[in-house]
């Protein structure tokens, strides 16, 4: 089994930044076997697909909502993912969650994904 644990969540003003990390640990768990990716649920609304990256960290995709502010990056020697973000909008106020992938394809879509944390609370005041 996988655990997934989100952590750096919180309130800031709008054109703010936050990080997230998401560690990651398990019963002979191999970090650099999964895919990593970031989805979001805001009140109401379907959990969304935020950004992903792949097992060696080369490649990266990120919804068209956050290219250019957000970064996704993943360190493979501390089995965490990150996710910077900067220009905090209101509209980005969502539970933030983690999930991996055992695949070497990046996914956007979160039916692929095996694992999932229980989410950090990203809120944006404006």
């Amino acid at each position: 089994q996988v655990q997934l644990v989100e952590s750096g969540g919180g309130l800031v003003q709008a054109g703010g930044s936050l990080r997230l990390s998401c560690a990651a640990s398990g019963w002979n768990f191999i970090f650099s076997n999964y895919s990593m990716g970031w989805f979001r649920q805001a009140p109401g609304k379907e959990r969304e697909f935020v950004a992903a990256i792949s097992r060696s960290g080369i490649l990266a995709k990120y919804a068209d909502s956050v290219k250019g502010r957000f970064t996704i990056s993943r360190d493979n020697a501390k089995n965490t993912v990150y996710l910077q973000m900067n220009s905090l909008k209101p509209e980005d106020t969502a539970v933030y969650s983690c999930a991996a992938d055992f695949s070497r394809v990046v996914y956007t879509t979160r039916a692929e994904y095996d694992y999932w944390g229980q989410g950090a609370q990203v809120a944006v005041s404006s």
